[in-house]
Formats: structure tokens, C-alpha cells, sequence
């Protein structure tokens, strides 16, 4: 059964006059002075009702034979990031990070001064609408290739070798994920790390 209660909130309405003097005056009271204005009377009850008002009829019962746990795979339903791991959508430019190839759309988050794969250069917004991932994929790879050119022509040579664009699939894209994130990694799906941040 669902029990809702209700709060009883007292209103004190003060007044103050021109003179600054508060003009607060109790029911019982009442001013001699022509042209006045009534005080209204406020009326609090001294208790709570003792019971709560049945539901209007026509209202549906609620059925009594609701499950009594949560289901044991609840978790298997939500991402549990570990350590450092963050969804890529929630990484910021200069952010250093590793991949997981068991772990797509998952980032985990490193020092940039220690080895990691790859350093965001830009995060940016899709706009518009895509029916398909290929769309989503093209509209993403355009929105980073400026970026990540212009940075990449300002790193040392042998830095960087290669690009790393995360977007949303289609589903994602559908429910309000758009963020993209342009990152110029040491050597996509290699063993060569980026040590420094870039510069």
C-alpha cells in the first residue's frame, strides 16, 4: 500500500508601513483609523486529522503481488566503470587516457606524464540527424580532422601516429549522447605509448 502525506504550511503575513514600524496586528485587533484595510484571520488547526482521506473512487487498487527484490542482473544493465575508467562522452580536452579494445566507449583515464595511448585534442557536438552509424562515423571523422591535423603538424616527429575519433552509435545518438572526442594517439592498437602530454 502507498501511503502519501500531506504537509500543513502556516503563512504569516507581515506588513510594514511607511514610517518602517511593522503594522502587524493580531485577528482580535482592529484599527480606529478610517480607510484601513481589513487583516485577514488565519485559522490553523491545533491537530492532524487522525486519518487519511480514502482515494477517490474510479482509482485503480495496486496489485499486491509485487515482486519483492530487484533482479539479480540489475548490475549487468549498468556500466561499473573500475579505477579510472570513464565513458569516452565524459573526457575533456587534455585528457590522456588508455584504450580496451574489450571495452569499446570506455576510457580509462591516465596522468599524462605517464604511458598512455592517446591525448583528447578537441570535444565537440554532433548536430543533426544521422539514421545510420556509418552517417554518425562520417559526421564524426569530419568534425575532428581539423583539429587533429592542425595539432598533430605541431608535435615532434614520431610522436603521434595516429588518430582516434569516439562518437555515439545510432542508439546512443538517439538518446541524447552527442558529444565527440578527437584524440591523436602513439600508435592505434600498437604497443608504442605517448609519454608527455602533447604539445
Amino acid at each position: 500500500m502507498i501511503v502519501a502525506l500531506g504537509a500543513v504550511a502556516a503563512v504569516v503575513l507581515v506588513a510594514t508601513s511607511d514610517d518602517g514600524s511593522s503594522g502587524k496586528q493580531s485577528p482580535a485587533e482592529s484599527s480606529d483609523t478610517t480607510g484601513s484595510t481589513p487583516t485577514p484571520s488565519l485559522s490553523i488547526p491545533s491537530e492532524l486529522p487522525s486519518e487519511l482521506p480514502s482515494p477517490p473512487s474510479g482509482v485503480p487498487d495496486l496489485p499486491t503481488d509485487l515482486p519483492s527484490g530487484l533482479p539479480t542482473d540489475l548490475e549487468s544493465l549498468l556500466p561499473t566503470p573500475a579505477g579510472n575508467e570513464v565513458p569516452y562522452y565524459m573526457l575533456k580536452a587534455g585528457d590522456c587516457f588508455n584504450v580496451d579494445s574489450s571495452k569499446p566507449g570506455q576510457a580509462a583515464k591516465r596522468s599524462c606524464r605517464t604511458a598512455h595511448d592517446a591525448e583528447v585534442v578537441k570535444v565537440t557536438e554532433l548536430a543533426g540527424t544521422y539514421s545510420t552509424d556509418a552517417a554518425l562515423k562520417k559526421a564524426a571523422t569530419d568534425l575532428c580532422e581539423k583539429p587533429l591535423q592542425a595539432k598533430a603538424a605541431k608535435q615532434p616527429a614520431g610522436t603521434v601516429r595516429g588518430t582516434l575519433v569516439q562518437y555515439p552509435d545510432s542508439t546512443g545518438f538517439k538518446l541524447g549522447i552527442d558529444n565527440v572526442a578527437c584524440s591523436l594517439a602513439a600508435d592505434p592498437g600498437g604497443n608504442r605509448k605517448l609519454t608527455k602530454p602533447l604539445t
